[in-house]
């Protein structure tokens, strides 16, 4: 993960104005790195704060998705995720997916405004750093060995 941080920014439609407000309020640290973002959420930012932010698609059309691939494909290096804990979504097995798929690849992930400040003003986010994967595909092979 180099100096420069590739940050998602994703929050369901009861949670997008915290995610403004946060934003704003890390405004300065957020310029700084390279902002992504599914297509309402990442629309809302550049129009509201400014800020350049690469848009996938809106979420419940395939951009938590997309989210998924950048992560898989290594493309993102932390996620900002506030999901509204109260509210169903018709595409919460997508949801279920993207939280998974940032613990798998082990990303920096924050789901509440506070997990997110602390992160964001972590003294890693301006460095480099080396992120530990874990090999799941190998642990898979010796729990098949393990249950036969």
């Amino acid at each position: 993960m180099g100096e420069r941080k590739r940050i998602g920014l994703v929050a369901h439609d009861y949670r997008k104005r915290d995610l403004i407000d946060w934003a704003d309020y890390n405004r300065d640290i957020l310029m700084q790195h390279d902002l992504y973002g599914t297509g309402t959420t990442g629309g809302l930012l550049a129009d509201k704060l400014n800020l350049p932010v690469h848009r996938f698609m809106s979420g419940p059309l395939g951009g938590d998705l997309q989210i998924g691939a950048a992560i898989a494909e290594s493309k993102l290096d932390i996620l900002i995720f506030f999901w509204d804990p109260l509210q169903a979504q018709p595409h919460d097995v997508d949801v279920k997916a993207l939280l998974r798929i940032s613990i798998v690849y082990n990303i920096a992930l924050a789901c509440d405004r506070t997990s997110a400040d602390f992160l964001i003003t972590s003294e890693l986010m301006d460095k480099e750093y080396d992120r530990f994967l874990v090999d799941y595909g190998e642990r898979l092979k010796n729990l098949k060995i393990d249950e036969e």
